[in-house]
């Protein structure tokens, strides 16, 4: 199978390449959707999904993800992209630093757009908010732990296996081979 990742963020393209490795041909198209607001990432997603598919006619995927801080009544939410340009990590840690509860999760919406319609799939891990470790990663994979470390510590391999976002392709992955199995004629 083909299938297009629509998203200007390249790292998300190289993990869900990754991810599929052996599975489908994905293929990084960097198209500009509009930005849609949301207080739902499923929702912000099947419309970057409904926008592409229109464009390009082809098999495709669009995300979106939230980090949420209870703490914060939820804060950043599904504006975590434009808090990290603004504020960026320092200012979350500013923003936690009197407060006793770390607790934070990330959720990500993945939709897939075909002929068909669209199907959105959901990941969500829970962790801490720390002050900044490890080398990887990218946005707030740094202050985020994760069973022990945050997932800046972790390989990209390892990361794309335990994500938000690989959490919610694993659904999409397990919902397309089992569409794949029943379309099957003996």
């Amino acid at each position: 199978m083909k299938c297009a990742v629509v998203t200007s963020n390249e790292h998300k393209a190289r993990e869900i390449a990754l991810f599929f490795k052996g599975v489908a041909e994905i293929e990084h198209i960097p198209l500009e959707c509009p930005e849609y607001r949301d207080d739902d990432v499923g929702v912000i997603a099947m419309k970057k999904a409904e926008y592409a598919y229109q464009v390009l006619q082809r098999p495709l995927m669009t995300d979106d993800t939230s980090f949420c801080i209870p703490a914060l009544g939820g804060f950043p939410g599904p504006y975590a992209a434009y808090v990290q340009r603004t504020i960026g990590n320092c200012g979350i840690l500013r923003l936690m630093e009197e407060e006793p509860d770390k607790r934070a999760f990330f959720e990500t919406a993945v939709a897939f757009a075909e002929g068909q319609g669209i199907e959105v799939f959901r990941g969500r891990i829970h962790g801490l908010v720390v002050p900044p470790r490890g080398g990887g990663g990218f946005g707030y994979d740094p202050i985020f732990e994760w069973e022990g470390r945050t997932l800046a510590e972790l390989t990209i391999q390892e990361k794309s296996l335990v994500s938000h976002r690989a959490r919610a392709l694993a659904l999409l992955k397990c919902w397309l081979e089992a569409r794949e199995r029943g379309n099957r004629r003996f």
